[in-house]
């Protein structure tokens, strides 16, 4: 009887893990869809949006080639990179053209909401699932840099001794964020399955 007892509560435990998993995805969304307001986070998205055939065309010089110091045919926003911790006139410049904050301001905004649905599936089933199916669509995308950007990949840059480990499936800084992203895609469906069952159970109950 102790035991069956202990059993059940242990079931009933997973109400307070899934609402934990909806409270834990919000704050990630709020949290890095509140810095793409900065210009420092929507200048490091670049690589990602300027090469994604699903969102190039938000920015204005996505396509566009130059040749660089060493005279070799690159995509223009290579040349205007602003590491973390510093800013650069010229770079802002191009960027403030490029579209690039208007872009970061808009993607930013739409990821806190979609964490704001999922948190409010604690209350809403019906509204939690829609931030679920979200989650997972948007963890889909953003996965999808994992083929079309070059930077989530070690370059080969020499130096002294030839580069031992560059390219495929050698992930840089940049691709293992983005590959951490199939847990969020995980849990997008497993929220959404359980904001559909809390959604048809009062139907079921009934019948």
């Amino acid at each position: 009887m102790h035991n069956s007892s202990l059993y059940n509560r242990l079931l009933r435990l997973d109400t307070y893990f899934f609402n934990f998993l909806r409270i834990s995805i919000f704050i990630v969304m709020a949290w890095i869809g509140g810095l793409k307001a900065f210009q420092y986070e929507a200048d490091g998205i670049v690589p990602f949006v300027a090469n994604s055939p699903l969102m190039s065309f938000f920015y204005k010089n996505a396509g566009n080639k130059v040749m660089n110091e060493d005279q070799r045919k690159v995509l223009e926003y290579t040349l205007y990179k602003n590491p973390e911790g510093k800013v650069v006139e010229k770079n802002i410049d191009w960027h403030k053209e490029n579209g690039t904050y208007w872009f970061s301001y808009g993607l930013g905004t739409m990821i806190i909401i979609i964490g704001s649905l999922v948190l409010l599936g604690i209350w809403f089933p019906k509204i939690g699932a829609i931030g679920g199916i979200l989650t997972f669509l948007m963890s889909l995308v953003t996965l999808s840099f994992l083929i079309t950007t070059p930077e989530v990949y070690v370059p080969n840059l020499g130096g002294d001794y030839p580069t031992p480990q560059y390219g495929f499936p050698y992930l840089s800084g940049a691709g293992r964020l983005v590959l951490k992203d199939i847990i969020m895609m995980a849990a997008g469906l497993v929220l959404f399955s359980d904001s559909v069952k809390k959604t048809v159970k009062p139907f079921t109950d009934r019948i």
